[in-house]
């Protein structure tokens, strides 16, 4: 089974993301073994992560991201109804609520 490559705006929005967490680390003063104790995984995967590896695993993510205070703040960002756009198309597209 073959994989596809992965584009390389992923790839550059990895590396990106994985310095964030990088300096999110550091500006708490963890190390890498501090939080990979705290997120429940392994110094290697929180490394990998922190160099923009794509093979690492949502669950991962999110549990570094919430071994280091911010998974809300990732939760948010993502959230389509916290954009205009999100909530202009939703006003759209989704159906309206029935009231009893």
């Amino acid at each position: 089974m073959s994989t596809r490559p992965v584009p390389a705006r992923t790839l550059r929005s990895a590396q990106i993301l994985g310095d964030q967490l990088r300096t999110w680390r550091k500006l708490q003063s963890l190390t890498i073994e501090q939080l990979a104790a705290r997120a429940g995984v392994n110094r290697e995967t929180v490394s990998r992560l922190e160099h923009g590896d794509v093979a690492v695993g949502m669950g991962t993510l999110l549990n570094v991201a919430r071994a280091l205070g911010i998974l809300d703040n990732l939760v948010t960002a993502l959230d389509p109804f916290e954009t205009d756009f999100g909530r202009a198309r939703a006003d759209q597209t989704l159906p309206k609520r029935v009231r009893s």
